[in-house]
């Protein structure tokens, strides 16, 4: 199979999406640290550049962070054939598959939540080069985690408020408010 790798800019000017015609992982896993990526060679061989920041991995996507004081003109060449290279030769995202939560759990409120967020968030935050998790519903309150190229972006708070929250109070009556669990 012949890889084609294309980015894509983020809302996050920190981060760049690296689309691959493959599937990398089903689901999704965050690396914001060198440390947490020992378990991922594609990780833990991204943080050898000096400029990596941070490494996402969702469905036929890797988010690469970089640090502030590097510029995408000088290394997106570089990562781009880094990517291309890794995928034709197979290495893993993770070195165990991660069982995936297919199913929701909890009231018949937090599975509606879930469903929303599965249907309705997911895609759009994933367009970004992010994730959204589900971490709990409490007195009206939604909390979710927010990763990839979300963590840390300047207009993921206006996407939380104006967009996550404002869907799911109008389907969820329920719910009250939508906060972000900082990593």
């Amino acid at each position: 199979m012949n890889i084609n790798v294309y980015t894509e800019s983020t809302p996050n000017p920190a981060t760049t999406k690296f689309i691959v015609n493959k599937l990398l992982i089903n689901g999704s896993v965050d690396f914001a640290t060198k440390q947490s990526a020992e378990k991922s060679p594609f990780a833990k061989e991204l943080f050898k550049f000096s400029f990596v920041n941070g490494v996402f991995f969702a469905s036929n996507f890797v988010t690469i962070t970089k640090f502030e004081n590097d510029n995408w003109e000088d290394i997106l060449p570089i990562l781009k054939e880094f990517v291309k290279g890794a995928v034709e030769s197979e290495l893993k995202v993770q070195d165990e598959e991660q069982a995936e939560a297919g199913d929701f759990e909890g009231s018949e409120t937090e599975v509606k939540i879930q469903q929303i967020l599965h249907d309705y968030v997911r895609p759009a935050v994933e367009q970004d080069g992010g994730a959204i998790t589900y971490k709990s519903f409490d007195g009206g309150v939604v909390t979710v985690e927010l990763r990839g190229s979300c963590s840390g972006c300047p207009s993921s708070t206006v996407t939380l408020k104006a967009g996550i929250e404002n869907l799911l109070k109008r389907m969820v009556p329920e719910v009250t408010e939508v906060v972000s669990e900082a990593l």
